[in-house]
């Protein structure tokens, strides 16, 4: 294994007196950034939907659509393990910068001629690859930006950023799009991964800390992939941590993703009403991000984190049978809550309790599972709700996600888990007069 790389030039990580994330300056700045390629993520997505459907019909569409999930899933195990051998900055700074340049690349091409569907295959497959490189990376950040007690408020407000990135792409490529087709689209979604690149070279990082436990020696990919398996498979909490996340987000998400639109269809509640339920489920889910942002610290992290999946998951199982709207939208609104503050309870105590040496490894497995494998369950829920309808199938999912939640409750390590309390800030001395001590 190589050495790793040496932090980029820039000025060092504070040293003072510990400051809330929300007011740190460097947390901020990479906040910025990170939602600034967010943005740019949806707006690219919507305009490369907006290019495949000119130059082909909606099968080609959704294969170019689809095309930049496979390097995803291929490679992103391999992302997490360069993401733990390397600066995690570095890719994150390359990565925004490779895709600045494709973006902007496809902006001049499409400009100059009508797209071609070759090309937004390739461009998609870039993209893809890129991404797999960049998400371990962003995960493996937090412990270079902060102090650990500060994790829980860094993790809330990615989450939150994640959620507003998801209401402002949309509207933004469409602006795009209105203003000058595809080639503005593009480059807007360029501008914003430039936008990100001077907020990443700015940040502050700390030097990576000295590994807690043994390591194997350094040696090939594959055999540091193989190292980070083996560690989240012996280490007792982020085992359950990664296990329960995994069960919750493939019982869950073909539900929010696919059960939705099958039930309002269902229902017969048409667009507006499926309308009311996304953006429920969505304000939800902001608003469990922004509250572990304002509080920071929670007590008995591991039981808030069972609790909060368990009530996920029974207001998912009701979801599929309510029949009036309004009730509806309410479920919605209760499982986003509660699965968004379980989402950040569970990356928080990850972020604490993983190994940093590790980290990137365990966040590439926790995304694995996110955008590899849940998509795969998407087919079957559909079948599956066309079969029985949407009611048997919600709470049949409900109960495989629980599962998750029992296993976190089963588990000694998760029912004891902490998450560092921040320290107090000790007021600063008045001016001409010495503190004691």
């Amino acid at each position: 294994m190589a050495a790793p790389a040496p932090a980029l030039p820039g000025p060092s990580a504070p040293t003072g007196p510990p400051r809330p994330a929300h007011r740190d300056g460097n947390v901020l700045r990479w906040l910025l950034a990170y939602t600034a390629s967010l943005v740019g993520d949806g707006v690219y997505f919507v305009a490369l939907g907006w290019a495949a459907q000119k130059v082909a019909d909606p099968a080609g569409v959704g294969f170019v659509m689809a095309t930049g999930a496979v390097p995803r899933a291929l490679l992103m195990l391999g992302g997490g393990v360069l993401a733990d051998r390397f600066d995690p900055r570095r890719i994150v700074l390359g990565s925004d910068a490779v895709r600045c340049v494709l973006v902007l690349g496809v902006a001049g091409a499409v400009a100059l001629t009508s797209p071609a569907l070759w090309l937004l295959v390739c461009v998609a497959l870039v993209f893809g690859t890129v991404d797999a490189l960049f998400v371990p990376a962003v995960g493996a950040l937090p412990p270079r930006l902060t102090r650990p007690e500060q994790f829980a408020r860094v993790i809330g407000m990615r989450s939150l950023a994640m959620r507003l990135s998801q209401v402002a792409a949309p509207p933004l490529a469409g602006l795009a799009l209105g203003l000058g087709g595809v080639p503005v689209a593009f480059a807007a979604a360029g501008v914003l991964f430039a936008g990100s690149l001077p907020l990443l070279f700015s940040l502050r990082i700390r030097p990576p800390a000295a590994p807690t436990g043994a390591r194997a020696e350094p040696g090939s990919l594959r055999a540091e992939l193989l190292d980070g398996l083996r560690y989240i498979r012996r280490h007792p909490l982020v085992r359950p941590l990664v296990l329960a996340l995994a069960l919750c987000e493939l019982g869950l998400s073909s539900t929010l993703n696919v059960g939705l639109l099958l039930l309002n269809a269902e229902r017969g509640w048409g667009p507006s009403g499926y309308g009311w339920i996304v953006g429920a489920f969505g304000a939800g889910a902001a608003a469990g991000a922004a509250l572990l942002t304002v509080v920071g610290w929670v007590p008995r992290a591991g039981l808030v984190l069972s609790g909060a999946l368990g009530i996920a998951c029974a207001s998912a199982a009701v979801l599929g049978s309510v029949p009036v709207l309004g009730v509806a939208a309410g479920c919605a609104a209760l499982t986003g809550l509660a699965a968004g503050t379980a989402g950040s309870l569970d990356n928080s105590l990850l972020q604490n309790a993983a190994d940093p040496a590790y980290l990137g490894r365990v966040t590439s497995v926790v995304m694995l599972t996110m955008v590899g494998l849940a998509p795969l369950s998407y087919p079957v829920v559909g079948a599956a709700i066309g079969a029985w309808g949407a009611g048997p199938v919600f709470v049949g999912t409900a109960a495989f996600s629980a599962c998750g939640t029992a296993y976190l409750l089963l588990s000694p390590a998760a029912r004891r888990a902490r998450l560092p309390r921040p320290a107090p800030r000790t007021p600063p001395a008045p001016p001409g007069r010495a503190s004691a001590g």
